[in-house]
């Protein structure tokens, strides 16, 4: 009986051990058959919704309502489901769930403007690996200039911001934001405009609401000192594509990409090339941009097992050789690699899901369907060895 077929025997007849087991062959299945058909929590679901963060997080949200060790380690996997598990669930800052949304710089900021509500060492640390979440933690959970968010800016393209924002402070607390909300009451005028034009935000947005999306050289120069907003800038206000706006967003690997998708709307070799920087960026351009594989998106792509993995299975749309072997550099995408892309089991996979025993669990259960030596070995003495033995019992003893 497949997860379809047990989910609606359930709906009809109630739950049952049976039925709640064959869901929670799978993350997802768990969390939904918890939902819907027990309508409550379950140790048995929320086990299976533990395996994977989303799962984990949604089920302590909408299932049990509360926050549980279990559900919050699983979330704690990731920097993203970390803090949301902080903000929805325990709504108040943790140690492990701060450590863990630090591994972040993104989050590690997020976490310190919105669940600690204060600035810390540790999350400023991790907000200091970037220099545009440096910069946005001086400016919105310091509220104030540091020497390490100062350092962190240094040389890029959020120095000349920070000065201005910081040296605007001092002299006149937020006057470019005053300046654009006057004009926006009382309408444009030269000196707002100036004003406003210190900082690249207020630029853009002074350009978008005020200009009422009219090109100007000081509006666009203002903006250009911030490459997020230039991008904006040429989005909504700009529109056209032209070649010296190109240039300047091929300087980051992200910008180039939405320039190509959002502007362009068709690849280049020049912001193929820029995307190409970041693997991220190059699964994200050959999927979305060229909608077709390349070699130099792959390559680029398979500098990092995640995408490499990503590639094969949303661009490739096949196995190959060289994405399967980056994959395999990590346990867990080379079992998503078995499962969803070559769709079998192999040596090579195998071997690399073995590095970690729930991963060769996982492995041996959804893609072998049958005891293995390797696998077993994996397991053995650990966590999952009477997971294993439960699952392949009577495979065993024969």
């Amino acid at each position: 009986m497949n997860f379809k077929k047990a989910f609606e025997h359930a709906k009809q007849y109630g739950p049952s051990e049976e039925t709640r087991e064959i869901a929670c062959n799978n993350e997802t299945h768990a969390r939904i058959y918890a939902e819907y058909i027990d309508k409550g929590p379950h140790e048995d679901t929320r086990e299976a919704s533990c395996r994977e963060p989303f799962s984990a997080c949604c089920y302590a949200q909408y299932i049990n309502k509360c926050p549980q060790d279990d559900t919050r380690e699983a979330a704690c996997k990731t920097a993203y489901y970390a803090y949301f598990y902080a903000l929805l669930v325990d709504k108040c800052p943790r140690d492990d769930t701060r450590e863990a949304a630090c591994k972040d710089s993104y989050f590690a900021y997020l976490y310190a403007l919105e669940v600690d509500q204060c600035p810390r060492d540790d999350t400023r640390e991790a907000a200091c690996k970037d220099p545009e979440w440096a910069y946005m933690y001086a400016k919105d959970v310091d509220k104030c200039s540091r020497e390490d968010t100062k350092l962190a800016v240094e040389g890029t393209g959020y120095e000349e911001e920070y000065k201005k924002i910081f040296e605007e402070l001092v002299t006149n607390c937020m006057n470019f934001e005053e300046a654009y909300e006057h004009a926006k009451k009382y309408g444009s005028s030269e000196e707002t405009r100036k004003i406003a034009c210190k900082s690249s935000k207020y630029a853009y947005l002074y350009a978008k609401d005020i200009d009422v999306e009219y090109f100007r050289d000081d509006t666009w120069e203002a903006t250009c000192k911030n490459p997020k907003w230039a991008y904006w800038y040429a989005k909504d206000i700009i529109r056209i594509p032209q070649d010296n706006i190109r240039e300047f967003m091929c300087k980051y690997s992200d910008h180039a990409f939405y320039y190509a998708r959002d502007i362009d709307r068709f690849s280049r070799e020049d912001t193929r090339k820029a995307s190409c920087k970041d693997s991220y960026y190059a699964y994200r351009y050959a999927f979305e941009v060229d909608k077709c594989p390349r070699d130099d998106t792959r390559e680029a792509a398979c500098k990092d097992s995640f995408w490499a993995y990503w590639y094969a299975r949303d661009v490739d749309k096949c196995p190959r050789d060289d994405t399967r072997e980056v994959s395999c550099k990590t346990s867990y995408q080379a079992y998503q690699y078995a499962k969803y892309v070559d769709k079998c089991p192999r040596d090579d996979t195998r071997a690399s899901a073995c590095k970690d025993p729930k991963i060769a669990y996982k492995y041996a259960r959804n893609i072998d369907k049958k005891p293995m030596k390797e696998t077993w070995l994996a397991v053995e003495g650990t966590g999952y060895e009477e997971e294993y033995k439960k699952v392949f019992e009577e495979s065993i003893n024969e």
